[in-house]
């Protein structure tokens, strides 16, 4: 959400469409947003070893968890700037 709004700031500076920038941005930046939400990928395919190769479930399934909110939270803020930009041209007809 962050980077689409700064991205939409920076195309008002550039006479660019700010509406389709940031739709742009958000959809560009979704994987990264998980990466950055679950803290790195290699503590996570540590994790994942622990889990599987010596029997820690508790910690697997709580990894699995976090990955699955960061997967829906990146898509509510994708979502999130495709209303914004639905709204947007609704309000322009």
């Amino acid at each position: 959400m962050g980077a689409s709004l700064f991205a939409g700031i920076g195309a008002i500076i550039n006479s660019h469409p700010p509406m389709k920038t940031m739709h742009d941005i958000a959809g560009s930046l979704k994987i990264w947003a998980v990466a950055m939400a679950i803290g790195g990928t290699f503590t996570s395919f540590e994790i994942f070893e622990k889990g599987i190769l010596k029997g820690d479930i508790r910690s697997l399934a709580k990894q699995v968890i976090y990955i699955v909110v960061a997967l829906v939270g990146a898509n509510l803020g994708y979502e999130l700037i495709k209303l914004l930009k639905r709204c947007g041209e609704f309000w322009l007809k």
